[in-house]
């Protein structure tokens, strides 16, 4: 009876992990894709010829379209990108 109870306890301690982890990739992604669908506009639209590298990619992952601004900006200021 008590090796049930550890297996249903187990289970649920894992499938809270699992939703958790899922949460945040979902977050990331629509971060990811809302902030490079801001690059591409300012790319094509302002002609500015921001490069799609990891570091703009992670950027954008992390921060949404806050980062592509950022990018953005710091492109504009001829410090990175």
């Amino acid at each position: 009876m008590a090796t049930e109870i550890v297996i249903v306890l187990a289970a649920i301690a894992i499938a809270y992990l699992l939703y958790k982890i899922l949460k945040t990739i979902k977050n990331m992604v629509i971060n990811t894709i809302m902030g490079l669908l801001v690059l591409l506009i300012a790319n094509t639209v302002l002609g500015l010829g921001i490069a799609y590298s990891w570091v703009v990619v992670l950027t954008c992952a992390i921060a949404g379209v806050v980062g592509a601004i950022l990018v953005i900006l710091l492109h504009y200021l001829g410090i990175f990108f």
